[in-house]
């Protein structure tokens, strides 16, 4: 099926059950929550980048990553990133629907529309019936690995994914198809703990498909499911105005990771595993004034075997490579907020064949942003960015500046904002 049709068949689907439940003779067939709730946002921006859009392909982080800030492929189809070009972006059309399904189970589905696809950004059900504080969820969701993953694009406080994120995970962070079973203690302080097996198919650290060459299989594929994540996060308040948030996060997997149609003309199947702590400190000055600082580390390791293509030669593989960002927000009233952010990359340490191999080892990137919220539902911020780790093919190392001008609108019936482990 051509991806345009999808959507054309989405909005008639949606039109004629409303046209069905408004007849008379159908009426008495419905209750009031088959009816989902349904929410549509909207997300441009405006960016001015001193580095023309056709150099961005070329880009790497050594050792960590390519080609972060140009077009991919994924799902057989071209995506460019958030704020890729410079000059206009439409960066998507957020379509969510969400509805009680019974007594046991509520059903939320989100699909992404741009002029490059259709995604179905998520589409699970979960259960609200379990007993001990137990809730389930099963289909394609945002895993609740760290603390940023399982936020939407327009609940973050920058315009653009942390750095570490970004290189460890991609641009769609670890979402996928699976379950999550999560449990909330019976106690005063907030204590959630949680696990999930999920497919594995994240392009940037979790793949599982069979790796070929020419018809010779290089390494089977990955036993499905091949992801598991756990968690714990909780969450305190010290006197009325401060809370504070902790958790720890990780994530494992035997993975399988092409890159045999890029530059890097290379292939990696073995073991992946993800680290993450993350930290919030909140203080309310009054009702709509707030100041936050919000923190997470990440930490992931490769251990297997990589295929050289030009070579023909398979060596072992060994990466351990660190992270974090840092940033630090001050909402002056209801509509005014200022902040900044600061990302690094370090310990880049990378083995091959037992012998270290000599890479860069600090990436780093600032941001600043000015918001303004006409409402709950309309944002505009301006944000800079000065990012320093990319390198070009000659091995120097680039110092981008960006002017991003983002404006995203909603309307329509949203759910309230996961609060529990802010």
């Amino acid at each position: 099926m051509k991806y345009n049709v999808v959507p054309a068949m989405l909005s008639a689907l949606l039109a004629s059950s409303f046209i069905y439940a408004q007849e008379p003779e159908h009426q008495h067939h419905w209750h009031a929550s088959y009816l989902p709730d349904i929410s549509l946002t909207v997300d441009t921006s405006f960016v001015n980048r001193s580095l023309k859009d056709e150099a961005l392909d070329h880009l790497e982080i050594p050792g960590v990553a390519r080609g972060l800030m140009g077009t991919h492929a994924h799902d057989e189809h071209a995506h460019p990133v958030y704020n890729a070009n410079n000059g206009f972006n439409l960066n998507y059309a957020e379509l969510a629907l969400h509805a009680i399904a019974n007594n046991y189970f509520r059903l939320k589905a989100i699909f992404h529309l741009s002029e490059h696809g259709f995604d179905i950004e998520e589409a699970h059900f979960t259960s609200t019936a379990l007993p001990y504080s137990l809730t389930f969820r099963g289909g394609k969701f945002r895993s609740d690995f760290g603390r940023i993953n399982h936020q939407h694009r327009h609940n973050w406080d920058f315009s653009d994914m942390p750095l570490v994120y970004l290189a460890f995970l991609g641009s769609h962070g670890l979402n996928d198809i699976g379950v999550q079973l999560q449990w909330v203690a019976p106690t005063s302080t907030y204590l959630m703990a949680g696990i999930e097996v999920l497919q594995g198919d994240n392009e940037q650290m979790f793949g599982r498909d069979a790796i070929t060459v020419n018809d010779v299989l290089i390494a089977p594929s990955a036993s499905a499911p091949s992801l598991l994540v756990g968690y714990l996060k909780t969450s305190l308040h010290v006197g009325t105005n401060t809370h504070i948030g902790l958790g720890a996060s990780l994530a494992f997997a035997d993975a399988r990771l092409n890159n045999l149609e890029t530059e890097e003309a290379s292939a990696f199947y073995g073991d992946s595993s993800l680290y993450g702590v993350e930290m919030i400190f909140r203080h309310t000055l009054s009702p709509q004034s707030y100041v936050s600082w919000q923190s997470e580390w990440l930490h992931r390791e490769f251990k297997g075997s990589e295929y050289r293509a030009d070579s023909h030669i398979h060596v072992n593989l060994n990466k351990k490579q660190s992270g974090y960002y840092t940033q630090l927000i001050y909402a002056y009233n209801e509509h005014w907020r200022t902040g900044a952010r600061y990302d690094q990359l370090y310990n880049n340490n990378v083995t091959v064949d037992n012998t270290p191999q000599i890479l860069e080892d600090h990436f780093d990137k600032y941001s600043v942003m000015i918001d303004y919220a006409f409402s709950e539902s309309t944002r505009l911020r301006l944000q800079f960015n000065r990012n320093n780790a990319l390198f070009n093919e000659e091995g120097v190392r680039q110092h981008i500046n960006t002017y991003l001008l983002q404006w995203n609108i909603s309307i329509g019936a949203h759910e309230a904002h996961d609060a529990s482990h802010l």
